[in-house]
């Protein structure tokens, strides 16, 4: 597979929208890639919560940190399991509890106060690098902001994007002009993405890159 991957990144053709693959991808894959951002957002490990019970302050928490292993403590409750929910599921499972051992129709009220568990690595030929928080919807352009955006001998045609997916680790390839000028998506960031902007050695960096992937990892090119 290396093979493949590197004849690909000798020389990139004009950039035109859509996913391209030197090899069969499982279905699905095309989607890890989206310009839209999911509608319904999943807590993770690292998001921080409020979460209000109308007329009952004692029962609230102004805030609480999403641990490692996803659960969080509530007056009177215990342990709540709340990683893999939406906030709304929480909400759901949070006045359901309550209704069955304490309270007469509760309200409840569940809001994220901080997506710590969205972090982007934006390395390569930026003003900034580093590891930066984001919000849910935050695009590839949104993470070269972050890192002040690429220097003046940046490779804006190569830019990478590695992303662990349950398929496997995927590699993307954008263009900073295309992406501007519409004519490629800029695909918004998931948690745990990794962003190179290239430079002239940028072919050492694939080659680096590729020898580190596993067997069964997934090549995929946007063009």
């Amino acid at each position: 597979m290396s093979a493949i991957g590197l004849s690909g990144c000798a020389s990139t053709p004009p950039p035109t929208p859509g996913l391209v693959g030197p090899m069969a991808e499982p279905q699905g894959i095309a989607g890890q890639y989206s310009p839209v951002a999911p509608q319904n957002y999943i807590l993770r490990p690292g998001d921080r919560l409020s979460i209000g019970v109308f007329r009952e302050p004692d029962l609230s928490v102004g805030e609480v940190l999403v641990p490692v292993n996803g659960t969080i403590s509530l007056p009177l409750l215990g342990l709540v399991q709340v990683e893999g929910l939406t906030p709304e599921q929480v909400r759901q499972t949070v006045e359901s509890q309550l209704a069955a051992r304490y309270l007469n129709d509760p309200s409840v009220s569940v809001n994220v106060v901080s997506y710590g568990s969205h972090r982007v690595t934006v390395e390569g030929a930026v003003t900034r690098p580093g590891v930066f928080t984001f919000d849910p919807g935050t695009t590839l352009a949104g993470a070269l902001s972050l890192a002040q955006g690429p220097t003046r001998t940046a490779e804006t045609e190569e830019i990478i994007v590695f992303r662990d997916t349950p398929e496997g680790m995927t590699i993307a390839l954008f263009d900073l002009t295309a992406m501007r000028r519409g004519t490629m998506i800029d695909p918004v960031l998931r948690p745990g993405d990794r962003v190179v902007v290239g430079t002239s050695q940028l072919s050492q960096l694939w080659q680096d890159a590729l020898t580190a992937l596993p067997a069964a990892a997934i090549f995929t090119r946007v063009f």
